[in-house]
């Protein structure tokens, strides 16, 4: 194989080898050739006598361009990355951003109350192609356990039980404790239903068997689905969440699927493949009888299934001379009748047709296929079954078999494996070896082709899932795995040397909102811009060349005064239509493609449109990053703990135990206890409640079993800040009783401001009254003052204090966003503007700005208070 930069787009190639006359050669081109990457294309030449000089070229624009001496590469840059919000505002952009090790990292504040909605990130990049991605701002309330039920997917209408089971697991795996309500139903209308009910206390899960005979599975009057509903109440708490499942109910008993079998058949060559028995809930069915046909009289014969439901046939094929074939496979034979009111069972039927593959000399090649999916790092050995008559190889003792594997629309793999011949009439079998790695994943196409001395190509094609791998192996761990609260633990990351590592952080309650967000190898692997290639059409392109090959004359032939005419029968499989399944170009000397007959028919000139293909985009998500401390238990050794838990006593409050509580209680493992308190607080403002729970060390026996004390983790404590507000309105009432004094109201909050001469070296007093009205909240009542001896002193010196975050209606927020600007620009022409000032202001614009579109309407225009409301607008 050789290898070569492709330049351009997706587009037609021509490919031009100048050979020897005496030369037979194939080359086969991937007919989707990716810009920015290398390509390889494989040539096979035989009957050399002397040294060949191979050119190939790209023909573009009518102009031939060398593959190999031009190769030009993007640069990894990217011209700009637009940020916009649900309304398509531009909130932000990265510009000429670079990679450094093909990896960067950007980020970008959202607001406390940011547009809900899909924000999308476009990638602009040099060439002018974009790249698309987006991600959802929802409003939320993190869940701190899951509720899942369990049933099965699917029943039968024969099936008499049914096992439910309802779990609740916090997200760190520990059971939750609770009340357990699960409800069965199976509804008729939205006023009428069929259920089942149970409710237990229990830890974690509760399952049960349901009879289904309630529900009258075989009735066609309700819906054919049974649906669970399981409810947890958290104990100690009440914080109930709620999951649902369904079970559907088919009449279906039993299915069946062909698995590894061909699209075509050689006619005297036997034609096998397997056939899967499965119920109607996709169970295997074993040691079934199931009956494989071909027409009324061809083939007729019985296979038990094995315990995977598969059975593997094999049909001789040496009579048939059918242009194609239908196998049928048929599980049981249907009760001919049908009842409006009842579901009749439905049994398994599948039909599989082949056609005639097209062999001149009846050789042959057949790839044994594999089930399973492939793992990284082994060496699978794939069976090649051959047949090579004496009469199309002539004398040779030995014949070249080639192969190339294919991955992500490309050619990965090429060689070569030289095997002797065969007498023509048994199947030869060799063992191509196959090393499992990330360059064939996820999906390895494998080709096996020779030549024959005839001119004839054989070949045949197989496909073998891969495991989703990579190269580097990356290895991520805590130790230890498990930690108390507030304690240190450590994330070990393990790679090749050299790699850049990326960690994403996630707290797992956001995976139970969105399971779908994991990352994990499939999620990377669905990036792939290609996994597969078939057939001659990308998008717009079809890239598929009218057969220019000369056609056959053949004449008829007279038999018992009868006029036979030949015909050439459409749909035949040949050599050139297992390339074209792999995606491969062909330019040969050999006969990959059936003759065609010379035939004179009359034609109506009618018009068909072209198709052309479809091309699609991919799309990912991006969740928000957030963090929450979660308990993670450690796992005790022993059985019983005394425990106390206490509320620290504060001069903020007054707290009254809400049930009598005693000094220490009795713990099992991974037990839990539940305290509450009345509390009544004593001052506004933050308020600190600290609690704490002891293991206790006493000698006295709990539940007159022996207690231990643990050896870490005797004490946790727990501090949480709470807001206390007074009950009433804040109103500004302080009057002034100065002189010359001048008072403004900004904002709801009254501001005195009196003028004021001073001597130096002398103190001049000057009474205030702070007389309150009598319907004050006790604890309520602040005052505020300020002396300034400098009347531009703070204007000229200090405007960085001028600097305000933006907030509130869309009046406020522009009355407080605009000063920014300028504040910004003067302390930046004088000098005085630092990193800190720089950062804290370009804080508050991003924040302002973005407050600030929350209030814009469609054609521009900005409102108070947004585009809910029907009020003035303008452009300010």
């Amino acid at each position: 194989p050789g290898e070569f930069h492709a330049l351009l787009p997706s587009l037609p190639l021509a490919l031009g080898l100048h050979l020897p006359g005496c030369t037979s050669y194939m080359v086969l081109v991937p007919f989707l050739i990716h810009t920015n990457g290398p390509e390889k294309v494989c040539i096979q030449l035989t009957h050399l006598n002397e040294s060949v000089t191979l050119s190939t070229t790209l023909e573009y624009a009518g102009e031939n361009r060398s593959l190999i001496a031009d190769v030009v590469s993007e640069k990894d840059v990217f011209k700009c990355i637009p940020f916009t919000d649900p309304q398509k505002n531009r909130v932000y952009q990265w510009r000429e951003v670079e990679l450094n090790g093909g990896l960067t990292q950007l980020s970008f504040p959202l607001i406390s109350e940011p547009i809900q909605g899909t924000y999308n990130v476009v990638v602009q990049k040099e060439s002018g192609t974009n790249l698309e991605h987006s991600f959802t701002v929802e409003e939320y309330v993190l869940p701190k356990y899951e509720v899942s039920v369990k049933l099965p997917k699917k029943i039968t209408i024969q099936n008499e039980e049914l096992k439910v089971a309802v779990c609740g697991l916090y997200t760190y795996g520990t059971p939750v404790p609770g009340l357990v309500n699960v409800r069965v139903c199976r509804r008729f209308s939205q006023s009428r239903s069929r259920c089942y009910g149970r409710e237990a206390d229990v830890r974690g899960c509760v399952s049960n068997v349901v009879k289904t005979k309630i529900f009258q599975l075989k009735r066609k009057s309700y819906e054919m689905k049974i649906e669970v509903e399981g409810k947890i109440t958290e104990e100690g708490t009440g914080v109930e969440l709620t999951g649902t499942g369904s079970s559907e109910i088919t009449g279906t008993m039993s299915k069946i699927s062909f698995e590894q079998v061909d699209s075509h058949y050689i006619p005297g060559i036997p034609f096998s493949g397997q056939v899967k028995l499965v119920n109607g809930t996709n169970a295997p069915i074993a040691n079934e009888t199931i009956r494989i046909s071909i027409g009324e009289k061809k083939y007729k014969a019985n296979y038990i299934t094995n315990e995977e439901g598969r059975v593997w046939f094999s049909i001789d094929t040496v009579n048939f001379t059918d242009t194609s074939i239908q196998i049928t496979a048929k599980h049981k034979s249907e009760l001919n009748c049908y009842d409006t009111d009842w579901v009749t069972p439905v049994y398994g039927k599948a039909v599989h047709t082949a056609t005639r593959f097209y062999s001149p000399s009846k050789s042959f090649l057949k790839i044994e296929p594999l089930s399973q999916t492939l793992s990284c790092g082994s060496n699978e050995m794939v069976r090649v079954h051959y047949i090579l008559k004496p009469e199309a190889v002539g004398e040779q003792k030995e014949i070249i078999f080639y192969y190339v594997v294919m991955a992500k629309g490309g050619i990965v793999r090429a060689g070569t494996e030289v095997h002797p011949v065969g007498d023509g009439e048994h199947i030869q079998v060799f063992e191509l070896r196959l090393p499992v790695g990330p360059d064939i994943a996820p999906l390895a196409r494998v080709l096996v082709y020779t030549t024959l001395p005839s001119g004839d190509v054989i070949a045949n094609s197989e496909d073998f899932k891969i495991e989703n791998c990579f190269a580097n192996k990356v290895d991520l761990h805590f130790s230890p795995a498990e930690g108390l609260p507030a304690s240190n633990t450590h994330l070990r990351i393990g790679a090749s040397p050299g790699s850049l590592c990326a960690v994403r952080a996630v707290d797992k309650s956001v995976l139970l909102m969105k399971p779908e967000a994991e990352l994990s190898p499939n999620s990377v692997y669905n990036l792939l811009p290609v996994k597969e290639i078939r057939g001659y059409n990308y998008r717009e392109h079809h890239l598929e060349e009218e057969d220019n090959n000369p056609c056959v004359k053949l004449d008829n032939v007279i038999i018992n005064g009868f006029i036979y005419g030949p015909i050439s029968p459409d749909g035949e499989g040949d050599a050139y239509n297992v390339l074209k399944a792999m995606g491969l170009k062909v330019f040969t000397s050999t006969k990959v493609q059936k003759p065609r007959l010379c035939m004179e028919r009359m034609y109506s000139r009618t018009y068909v449109p072209t198709r052309a293909g479809i091309g699609g985009k991919r799309a990912c998500f991006v969740l928000p990053l957030e963090t929450i401390r979660k308990y993670f238990p450690e796992t005790w050794i022993w059985d019983l703990v005394p425990v106390n838990i206490s509320l620290a006593p504060s001069d903020d409050f007054q707290a009254t135990p809400v049930k009598k509580e005693k000094e220490s209680y009795c713990l099992c493992v991974n037990g839990r206890k539940t305290v509450s308190w009345a509390v009544t607080p004593k001052s506004l403002g933050n308020v600190n409640f600290s609690v704490s729970a002891e293991a206790l060390k006493t000698d006295l026996p709990c539940r007159n079993e022996v207690v231990e004390t643990p050896d870490k983790g005797q004490k946790d404590t727990v501090i949480k800040q709470l807001l206390v507000e007074v009950c009433g309105l804040f109103s500004p009432c302080c009057p002034s009783s100065c002189a010359g004094a001048w008072s403004l109201l900004h904002g709801g909050i009254l501001l005195q401001s009196h003028l004021c001469h001073f001597s130096p070296g002398k103190t001049v007093p000057q009474p205030v009254s702070l007389k309150l009205p009598e319907n004050v909240v006790q604890g309520s009542a602040r005052a505020y003052f300020s002396v300034l001896g400098d009347i531009l002193g703070t204007a000229m010196q200090n405007l960085q204090q001028l600097l305000q975050m933006p907030f509130g209606c869309g009046e406020q927020n522009m009355v407080l966003f605009a000063p920014n600007i300028y504040v910004l620009d003067y302390l930046n022409k004088t000098g005085q503007l630092s990193e800190e000032t720089k950062s804290k202001a370009i804080g508050y614009l991003v924040s302002g700005y973005q407050t600030q579109l929350k209030y814009k309407h469609r054609d521009g225009s900005y409102s108070t208070f947004g585009p809910r409301y029907r009020q003035s607008r303008n452009t300010w």
